[in-house]
């Protein structure tokens, strides 16, 4: 495994837990809640300025470039997303909204493991698979 999904992940869900259980207690959106999504943040940009680093150095993506930087970019708006929408709605229900960007993080960190170490399924194999 990846120190960088694993970092990810323990960030991811730590927030998502922070988030739900504010919603559960129906809390709304408070310093917690927005720092733990701000510690998502902070870390896709660390993430992101590591594989450019990384990039400039003789590691190599195995996949495309433009969909790991993709997912990058999306990861990277997605707590800014959830950031807004606690400020526009600032009931406990934001917190629900506010947790699911944690766990989509770490979904994207997964598939941008795959695309950076080539793990995935080629898209030949998925067409095999189905039957095209």
């Amino acid at each position: 495994m990846d120190p960088w999904f694993i970092t990810g992940a323990i960030v991811g869900i730590a927030s998502t837990l922070i988030c739900v259980v504010a919603a559960v207690m129906k809390k709304k959106p408070n310093d917690v809640t927005i720092l733990s999504l701000a510690a998502v943040e902070l870390f896709i940009l660390v993430y992101a300025a590591g594989s450019a680093v990384r990039l400039l150095g003789p590691e190599s993506l195995a996949g495309e470039a433009w969909e790991f930087w993709g997912y990058m970019f999306t990861a990277a708006m997605l707590p800014v997303a959830g950031f807004y929408w606690a400020m526009m709605e600032r009931t406990h229900w934001s917190n629900y909204v506010m947790g699911a960007v944690g766990v989509t993080v770490m979904v994207m960190l997964a598939r941008m493991a795959q695309i950076w170490y080539g793990t995935g399924l080629p898209a030949a194999a998925l067409q095999q698979g189905m039957g095209l």
